[in-house]
């Protein structure tokens, strides 16, 4: 499944934790350098995360919170599908299960 921006960045964020060097972000968050850049930018600017001018990343407090509360999120969601056909498919069954319905096929329904 692919990561969206949301999921990078907790994964940066969680990273950077207790201080962490590009290398160690890079790799733990799965990335690569340059894109990695582009990331740790969009935290410094936005306050969730900040350096030590010696090349050391450190999640803030504000960062710590939204790794917190995205947390939360997906914990309200462990059974969520993880494709967009996983749905449609989990429809098509529940359907099946119910048996016809009564509202295709002019079955019921006003003229």
């Amino acid at each position: 499944m692919r990561r969206n921006n949301l999921d990078i960045y907790a994964d940066i964020l969680r990273a950077a934790r207790g201080g962490a060097k590009k290398t160690r972000i890079v790799y733990q968050a799965n990335l690569n350098f340059k894109i990695v850049e582009k990331y740790l930018k969009n935290l410094i600017l936005r306050g969730y995360l900040e350096t030590n001018g010696n090349g050391v990343y450190l999640t803030t407090l504000k960062g710590n919170g939204f790794i917190k509360r995205y947390e939360e999120l997906l914990s309200l969601m462990p059974e969520a599908p993880l494709r967009h056909t996983d749905i449609g498919e989990e429809m098509m069954t529940a359907q099946n299960a119910r048996g016809p319905s009564t509202h295709l096929n002019g079955g019921g329904g006003r003229r």
